[in-house]
């Protein structure tokens, strides 16, 4: 029988004193223990949709984990590359296993997510998505990505550094979170008076670097000299696409600092942490609020790289639509809607 394709990984909590284990006695915040308050110690399992050594969104996952179980004193594990059918089958383990808390590391884990946290009412889930559900579950919490906000300072960059007109942006699946990342910076183009169009391309997969090259490459041939990732692995790919050429491209990623790639093409990146997030929530759940709605936003969770490699200005213009979203003076649409 063939192993499944997802690995299964226990974080082991610090050690518990021997002394205490031979009296019988359970420490604060140790397995099977308290949380220094009376109550059980939370334990923490998440699914995650890709390796945790890919410097990316599941390693942004794995790095907030390892947070919780310092400052929450939490026991935490966590399934790696996990398809979307056997999402449901994962976390029913770790139901049966006993864990406390059921986070979903990903939207395409929400129907499934959701389905369980109506059949498991004593069991808290954190569950993303990309816009604020209808329904409210009693203990589901709702991580809102909000991906939209900061694609619309990345537009601004883009309206004011490309000289050619044409702006590409290169996705992995046409999904609503990206179609909300396109109207943002096409919002900023109207928004800055840009006359610049954006032309739209997804690759079919976040973490194929060939198809990402291939498809970047053509965008440049095609004039465009601004290049907006939002892929995972597949941005190794859109740099090779520029990469010891000399042209006159800057290219955008997504989640962490990706200048590693090419210093010299590399223009910025919206850093997401869930560090804060996952933290905040964790707090409230251990204080009796087991179902409420988290959305990211430049004061939780996400900023923007100082630009590099951009023309003088530029990154002024950026920094000052993050200051103006942050005070309120530019509002960013949430667009799900198809890119026609």
């Amino acid at each position: 029988m063939a192993r499944p394709s997802f690995s299964r990984v226990a974080i082991p909590m610090v050690a518990v004193a021997l002394l205490a284990s031979a009296c019988g006695a359970d420490e604060p915040g140790s397995a099977g223990g308290t949380d220094g308050s009376g109550g059980e110690a939370l334990r923490v399992a998440a699914i995650f949709s890709g390796s945790t050594t890919d410097a990316d969104y599941n390693a942004l996952g794995l790095l907030a984990l390892q947070e919780a179980e310092k400052k929450h004193g939490a026991e935490t594990a966590h399934s790696e590359s996990v398809p979307v059918p056997d999402a449901e089958r994962v976390m029913k383990e770790y139901l049966a296993d006993g864990y406390t808390v059921i986070w979903s590391h990903g939207s395409q884990y929400f129907e499934a997510t959701n389905k369980l946290a109506k059949q498991y009412p004593d069991v808290t889930f954190i569950g993303e998505f990309d816009d604020k559900p209808k329904e409210s579950v009693p203990n589901l919490w709702i991580l809102d990505r909000n991906f939209h906000t900061a694609f619309y300072p990345i537009g601004i960059l883009a309206a004011a550094q490309t000289t050619s007109g044409k702006i590409g942006y290169v996705g992995g699946l046409s999904l609503p979170f990206s179609y909300s990342e396109v109207h943002a910076i096409n919002q900023a183009l109207k928004d800055s008076g840009s006359n610049a169009t954006v032309t739209p391309v997804w690759t079919g997969d976040f973490n194929d670097p060939t198809k990402a090259q291939q498809i970047t490459s053509q965008l440049i041939g095609q004039g465009n000299d601004v290049i907006i990732g939002s892929l995972n692995l597949g941005m190794v790919g859109a740099f090779q696409a520029v990469k010891g050429k000399d042209v006159n491209v800057v290219v955008t990623a997504k989640y962490t600092d990706k200048s590693q790639f090419d210093p010299e093409h590399y223009a910025t990146s919206t850093i997401y942490d869930f560090t804060k997030p996952l933290d905040d929530m964790l707090t409230k759940i251990e204080a009796g609020e087991t179902n409420g709605y988290y959305p990211l936003g430049f004061d939780a969770g996400v900023s923007i790289q100082e630009p590099k490699n951009v023309q003088p200005g530029v990154a002024d213009k950026v920094n000052q639509a993050v200051a103006d979203i942050k005070a309120g003076t530019i509002t960013v649409e949430k667009n799900l809607n198809p890119i026609k």
